[in-house]
């Protein structure tokens, strides 16, 4: 049944927040946001038809449900959209949202409770044909039961949290006396970050590439994908860099990465967006790791060389309404990488900076996409995630897209805090990555040779610009300029 959308509550902040309101806004619909204390001075609060403050803890701001429903019935809101992180990976929130009469954004709740936990995704996924890495399938709380598994396996195994993502809970074990340590260390982690202590165990691929399907399938059983994303360059299990397509995926590969994202995706019934995330070993064997039910940092760059609004389709797909195109008149064009920028001190170990941004220029022109909140005289919270924000690049072929990466960035400059825009300006000088030459070992081998203290490339432009405006001045000073 297709239910229209008129007013729509984004419970969430940021770049993401302002990234909604910019897609609700094509398609008419009004906007309320809801924000911490500490969000006052946001852009996207300043941006949306409403805004509403959340007093008290700012983490507990965007992650309070009833709250925020409640919120969004007082505002006569239709639907809720919960962006990335925070509630967007609720089985909870988004059943309570139907409970309440409000459209949730995003897929049934039987399917974020399912993808999220990893163990029950990858028993369904293999069952249905869709190949997987060897290892449990049932949570292992016990270091001595895991230490035997381990065995079974054989090393190396990884580690990871059962129900969470993003790097976090995951640890990498070479050898069995390792083993003990690395467990306590992800159980621990695990609990901080997602309040269970449960992981997985499986066979560790050494150096596989990182791909993702981004898949599309409306109520009716509609389901297309939108190619392939390359999330091989990652720190510690977080994506840093996401491109779009793979710049060396074999055609035969990339044809089965499809067809079984779509397959599994219709089998389970799936709705609304989504990405089918694998490892590619050296081989070209493909695994399947995990199911993101919401949408991903990393869709612009699937944006950019479909042309395809992902928010609007997810959204017009949450009212009811049919996909409005078929797999076929679907074009890709080009190439396309997105920059994470993170505020993050890349001498110190990458650990979080903040502070107030005092000067900031941004890329521009042709094929230069920024996704962010920030402006100058911002002051940056320092209670959430430090990524600022997204620089995303396009050209028609791989060589252009590095070219415009490397000016873009070149151009970009942020004073006030120290950001990792001098390892990107550093990556894409990189022999290997200009060739496309990469998995999810490439930073780890590269950090040590990468030069993170260069001095900031605009830094040397404005001392330029210092000493001819020196000069101008001395000129005029000793009446040195004559006037025809």
């Amino acid at each position: 049944m297709k239910q229209k959308i008129s007013k729509m509550l984004i419970a969430n902040r940021g770049e993401i927040a302002l990234r909604i309101i910019r897609a609700c806004k094509e398609l008419e619909i009004k906007t309320v946001v809801v924000f911490s204390e500490v969000d006052v001075e946001g852009v996207w609060v300043a941006k949306a038809d409403e805004c509403y403050p959340i007093m008290g803890n700012p983490i507990e701001a965007y992650l309070n449900y009833e709250r925020i429903i409640s919120m969004a019935k007082k505002a006569n809101c239709d639907a809720i959209h919960p962006g990335y992180g925070f509630l967007s990976e609720s089985a909870e929130f988004a059943r309570a949202c139907e409970e309440n009469g409000i459209i949730f954004i995003g897929p049934k709740p039987e399917h974020i409770e399912l993808f999220g936990d990893k163990m029950a995704s990858k028993v369904a996924m293999k069952k249905i044909g869709v190949p997987v890495l060897e290892g449990t399938d049932t949570p292992v709380i016990d270091v001595k039961e895991g230490e035997k598994i381990a065995k079974e396996i054989g090393f190396p195994v990884i580690i990871k949290a059962a129900f969470g993502g993003g790097g976090r809970g995951m640890r990498i074990v070479k050898q069995a006396k390792e083993f003990s340590k690395m467990f306590e260390s992800a159980t621990n982690e695990a609990v901080k970050y997602f309040g269970k202590g449960d992981v997985f165990i499986e066979k560790y691929v050494e150096n596989p590439r990182h791909i993702e399907v981004q898949i599309v399938a409306d109520k009716y059983g509609n389901i297309v994908h939108l190619g392939e994303r390359d999330c091989s360059i990652q720190r510690r299990h977080q994506k840093v860099i996401e491109i779009a397509p793979s710049p060396l995926l074999n055609d035969a590969v990339r044809k089965e990465l499809y067809r079984v994202s779509i397959k599994a995706m219709f089998r389970l019934g799936y709705e609304s967006v989504g990405t089918v995330e694998f490892l590619v070993d050296e081989q070209d064997n493909i695994y399947f790791i995990e199911m993101n039910t919401r949408v991903q940092v990393e869709h612009p760059v699937t944006e950019t060389i479909t042309g395809v609004d992902i928010i609007q389709r997810m959204i017009e797909i949450a009212g009811g309404d049919k996909l409005k195109f078929l797999q076929e008149e679907i074009k890709f064009r080009g190439y396309s990488i997105e920059f994470r920028i993170n505020s993050e001190d890349p001498q110190n170990n990458f650990m979080p900076t903040a502070g107030t941004v005092t000067k900031y220029l941004t890329p521009g022109g042709p094929g230069v996409r920024l996704d962010t909140s920030l402006y100058a005289g911002y002051e940056l919270p320092t209670c959430y995630d430090s990524m600022l924000g997204k620089l995303i690049v396009w050209s028609l072929d791989w060589e252009g897209a590095v070219k415009k990466a490397k000016r873009a960035l070149d151009e970009f400059y942020i004073e006030g805090f120290k950001t990792n825009i001098v390892l990107h300006r550093e990556i894409v000088r990189d022999d290997e990555f200009r060739a496309g030459k990469f998995n999810t070992g490439y930073l780890d081998s590269k950090m040590e040779k990468f030069n993170l203290g260069a001095v900031s490339l605009l830094a040397d432009e404005e001392k330029k610009v210092s000493f001819l405006s020196s000069i101008i001045k001395k000129i005029k000073e000793n009446n040195l300029i004559t006037r025809s």
